[in-house]
């Protein structure tokens, strides 16, 4: 997402220059609508982003960590609290599970803005910190960066700049993740296949039969559940045809393409035609753990989780592409960390404070090596993850090849529900796919003409 297109309007504006709006009557809260989020209305009138002085600021003695425990990451998660807590005695933090998913947490913490309650620093997925950014709600970390001495240059540059606008940094990665390719080696064997997965699509068509055939599953390949994940994993199949839920970098819906309908009819044929393919109602990695599907795709987030509930030997590889585009054809994903906005300056130096110890590259590993998610830092040695889960250095390995998200999921409030819902009409009701993109594409331009353009 390194720029933002405003359809009909002439204005194309980089991610340092997407706040400085003021000049054109723009607000905060008229762009707030473009984020995912429980509401769109708050926010100031976008300007020059202010930091925030901290030299005379005392640390706060007490700060509160919110977290969704994204990755069933509640044990390393409390760990990591207890080492800092241990390594010094001037600030104590103490570890709250604020909801059981990033929805969840995100209405929490919109709650708190009015109840008082607010949380020091608080776990934001990719596609709610920037309603919370927009709204006014978290601060610029910048500043922090430079009295606490971060090391930002030994972050991973596209997951920290992920969270870059207006020459300001509003979070910073922490459970940042990418889909990817699991397999059952033990179908895989079964079927007479080699031991990795498929470098395109096409050649997975080429395998299904031999999987339905002799693999042993239900399924030859399971599709996520389609709430929360079709928007994000199906990026993969649609760029690898040329196609997108919208035009790259830009608010000009093209769900509805000749390359996206070819993509997604493709995938329509493995569960109606082919009949070698299912829907998951709830988690596609627990029934791929259970043996009902030979592959599926899920998050890395959910690498550990696969390996140790499957009995049999789990594979794991890269996305696979399509036959237009095998470039870049992996969406980043998962979740930063970023700073309440309305909290004292000693509460924000605090949680800076524990912020900077959190992302260190020793606690970097630590987390990875207990979740399945990247390693944050340039610097941390994967050693320890590669030795106890050497399927990790996949995920690794995938992250240069990786997009950021399409706008229409990421910025248009309610799009990747659309996109869910019209994937359950295909997917699960053997709908037209023509007709459910151009359905879709209707949908989603409604939502930017009703709920954007007017403000902009």
């Amino acid at each position: 997402m390194n720029n933002l297109y405003i359809p009909r309007s002439g204005i194309s504006l980089d991610r340092r220059g997407f706040l400085g709006l003021s000049a054109l009557g723009l607000s905060a809260a008229a762009l707030s609508a473009c984020g995912g989020g429980p509401s769109t209305s708050g926010g100031k009138a976008a300007g020059k982003v202010e930091q925030i002085d901290f030299s005379g600021v005392k640390p706060a003695k007490e700060i509160t960590f919110w977290t969704s425990n994204p990755g069933d990451s509640i044990k390393v998660s409390t760990e990591l609290v207890n080492a800092f807590n241990a390594s010094q005695t001037d600030i104590k933090v103490k570890l709250v599970t604020a909801g059981a998913d990033y929805e969840e947490i995100a209405q929490k913490f919109q709650t708190a803005q009015t109840g008082g309650d607010l949380p020091d620093l608080i776990n934001l997925s990719d596609v709610w910190w920037f309603r919370y950014k927009m709204n006014d709600q978290i601060i610029p970390l910048d500043s922090l960066f430079e009295t606490l001495e971060f090391e930002t240059d030994d972050f991973v540059d596209s997951l920290l700049g992920d969270y870059l606008y207006d020459d300001a940094h509003w979070a910073v990665p922490w459970a940042r993740s990418t889909p990817l390719f699991y397999y059952n080696k033990d179908h895989w064997k079964k079927a007479g296949l080699p031991d990795h997965g498929p470098e395109t699509w096409e050649e997975f068509d080429e395998w299904k039969a031999k999987l339905a055939a002799k693999g042993g599953a239900k399924f030859a390949f399971q599709f996520p559940a389609l709430a929360g994940y079709a928007g994000w994993t199906l990026q993969n199949n649609l760029w690898g045809w040329g196609g997108g839920w919208s035009k790259e970098e830009s608010f000009d819906i093209s769900c509805n393409s000749k390359e996206s309908v070819e993509a997604l009819s493709f995938l329509k044929d493995w569960v109606y035609k082919d009949k070698v393919a299912g829907v998951a109602g709830v988690d596609q990695i627990q029934d791929f753990a259970a043996g009902v599907a030979s592959t599926t795709v899920g998050s890395t987030g959910d690498l550990i989780t696969a390996i140790t509930s499957a009995k049999f030997d789990v594979g794991v590889a890269p996305l696979p592409a399509g036959p237009a585009e095998t470039d870049k054809i992996c969406p980043t994903g998962g979740s930063g960390v970023g700073i309440p906005k309305d909290i004292s300056p000693e509460r924000q130096l605090a949680a800076g404070t524990f912020l900077k110890f959190l992302t260190e590259p020793e606690q970097a590993i630590k987390f990875s090596e207990a979740t399945g998610y990247v390693p944050v830092r340039k610097s941390a040695d994967p050693a320890a993850i590669l030795k106890k889960t050497p399927q990790a250095q996949v995920a690794i390995d995938q992250l240069p090849n990786t997009r950021s998200q399409d706008y229409a999921r990421v910025f248009l409030p309610g799009g990747d529900l659309e996109m869910a819902n019209h994937m359950a009409s295909i997917l699960t009701e053997n709908k037209d796919v023509q007709a459910e993109m151009d359905s879709l594409k209707t949908a989603l331009d409604k939502i930017y003409t009703d709920q954007v353009k007017p403000l902009i």
